[in-house]
């Protein structure tokens, strides 16, 4: 096949999948033609019975504590996990690792309404963090439907220093469906400040080792 026919073969796929394309959409304008009022009004009630469940939602979410990132003791976590469907839950100690990850689960907390983010000192809760095995710290518990079903352990997922970005941890968290996400960053992003101090590197680095 010389390269004048693969080129006509090309243009003609491109024209057949346009040609597919503008059909569909033509059917689509069609169908909103034929539709009378009442099919409008019908539209329109369903619409906004989605808006009605939603804000129901979002006010559930409010009063459950979602929106903030906020500390529990650890007689509360079993509560808090069964009352939410998605939580993400940040052990942690006083070291500067650990205030990286409070500082991007702040942002992601208001971000993402539907999760609700949750931190628990590893030291002060010895029966959970031995339940859990939670050995490294930072750990981020992954929860849905009061269930641990992952864990961020450390930044290792993240690029093994403390020099990632909220997105990043975004996405980590998105690729085990703890959060809603559509493949791009979430609306009103903020951009994390950034160090350029490892981890591993840091003078607390040996802080984030087994407890």
């Amino acid at each position: 096949m010389d390269e004048t026919q693969a080129k006509q073969i090309i243009e003609q796929q491109v024209l057949t999948v346009a040609k597919a394309v503008e059909d569909k959409l033509d059917e689509e304008i069609a169908a909103i033609d034929r539709l009378d009022l009442d099919d409008l009004e019908a539209l329109r009630e369903r619409r906004l019975q989605q808006l009605k469940k939603m804000a129901e939602k979002r006010s559930r979410w409010i009063s459950l504590g979602h929106g903030e990132y906020s500390e529990i003791p650890e007689k509360e976590f079993f509560a808090a996990v069964k009352a939410s469907d998605r939580v993400v839950c940040h052990f942690y100690r006083e070291n500067w690792p650990c205030k990286v990850m409070d500082k991007h689960l702040s942002v992601l907390a208001k971000q993402h309404i539907e999760t609700r983010f949750l931190k628990i000192h590893a030291e002060k809760s010895p029966f959970l963090t031995e339940k859990l095995r939670i050995a490294v710290l930072p750990t981020l518990a992954l929860v849905k439907n009061a269930k641990v079903e992952d864990y961020v352990v450390g930044f290792d997922e993240l690029g093994g220093t403390d020099d990632f970005s909220t997105e990043e941890l975004e996405e980590r968290l998105a690729r085990s469906q703890v959060i809603l996400f559509d493949g791009e960053a979430s609306s009103n992003p903020v951009k994390s400040s950034r160090t350029k101090r490892s981890v591993r590197q840091s003078e607390t680095a040996d802080s984030s080792d087994s407890e």
